[in-house]
């Protein structure tokens, strides 16, 4: 099954917000990790964003898990760059 790179993007304006949602965001993820969506997850140390990266079948699979994060839902993400990727060596190559 492909993997998709997403790229998320924040501000510094809704900060507090993620801080407010973060529980809920992470159960989200937590959820999608259990059944294998996701295969991983974590925030840019310098806050600018996040990578997470979802096993799919395709785009339009994965664009509608994408709209059910908390923090979509809360408009806290200030862009979403999704691409398919193939790994080719590593863990995850197949």
């Amino acid at each position: 099954m492909p993997i998709f790179a997403v790229h998320y993007t924040y501000s510094d304006a809704t900060s507090a917000d993620r801080d407010t949602h973060r529980p809920r965001h992470r159960a989200w993820l937590a959820g999608l990790l259990a059944e294998g969506t996701l295969v991983t997850s974590g925030p840019y140390p310098d806050g600018s964003g996040a990578l997470l990266l979802f096993r799919a079948a395709d785009s339009a699979t994965l664009g509608e898990v994408l709209p059910q994060d908390p923090f979509a839902q809360e408009k806290l993400i200030d862009e979403v760059r999704a691409v398919e990727w193939q790994p080719v060596f590593g863990v995850l190559a197949d």
